[in-house]
């Protein structure tokens, strides 16, 4: 009876905590922006995803220890491979979740990230399998396949519960956020990271404060498009491969 009733105690607890957590992040305003994102000549991407617009996100962390930022609990998402091509190819995960990475094509595929998010080699695993990765870090990863160079998607894990995606208009709205200051972060395919560095700032969110007006970025470059293998050399066409 008594570790029931510890048992009881602890899940009571627990349901207490994760209350309190929502309801701060439920007593908050809505918070946008918008981005607008321009692309040279040089930064061109191919021809088969001109037509997709590129895709920002928008976080914001804390700016002082009190109170606490709450977080969001890791859970486990699914990237799959299916057609030579990464489903979805943005993916915005809480920092500690996992995700899935099956192989939906009739052959094989190599999954890797060499880049300063999570760094990881899944190796040669064949059709109808699947492996997982934890993003146990906050980071950008850019993830290819070292089989077929035109498969690429990013995975963006974040320690905060306050961060969204970009629309296809360029509308950036967070939800449910509470008053005080924070630093502004913004990512964006192919945008140099020196240019993305320098539009942190602090801002202030109360009922007052709540939009954030117009960002403009300038996107060179194109790093779905020119990269190279987990070996860091240029990828090869070998005809005697079937897949």
């Amino acid at each position: 009876m008594k570790r029931e009733q510890q048992n009881w105690r602890a899940s009571a607890l627990a349901a207490g905590l994760f209350a309190c957590t929502a309801q701060l992040v439920a007593q908050g305003s809505d918070v946008s922006l918008r981005i607008d994102i321009l692309r040279d000549k040089e930064g061109a991407r191919s021809h088969s995803r001109q037509s997709a617009p590129i895709e920002a996100v928008v976080w914001l962390s804390s700016a002082s220890s009190e109170p606490r930022q709450p977080t969001l609990p890791p859970r486990t998402f699914t990237l799959t491979q299916k057609e030579k091509q990464f489903t979805p190819h943005l993916l915005v995960v809480p920092t500690g979740s996992s995700v899935d990475f099956p192989n939906l094509d009739p052959f094989f595929h190599n999954v890797f990230s060499l880049f300063n998010g999570k760094r990881f080699d899944l190796g040669l695993y064949e059709a109808h399998s699947y492996r997982a990765v934890r993003f146990d870090r906050e980071g950008i990863s850019y993830i290819f396949c070292n089989i077929h160079p035109q498969m690429g998607a990013v995975v963006v894990s974040l320690s905060t519960p306050f961060y969204a995606a970009s629309q296809p208009n360029g509308l950036v709205t967070l939800h449910n956020v509470p008053g005080g200051l924070y630093r502004l972060h913004i990512w964006a395919e192919d945008v140099p990271v020196e240019q993305l560095a320098a539009l942190e700032r602090e801002i202030k969110v109360d009922p007052t404060h709540k939009d954030l007006g117009v960002f403009r970025l300038q996107a060179s470059g194109a790093i779905m498009d020119h990269h190279e293998n987990k070996f860091g050399k240029e990828y090869t066409t070998d005809p005697k491969k079937i897949y």
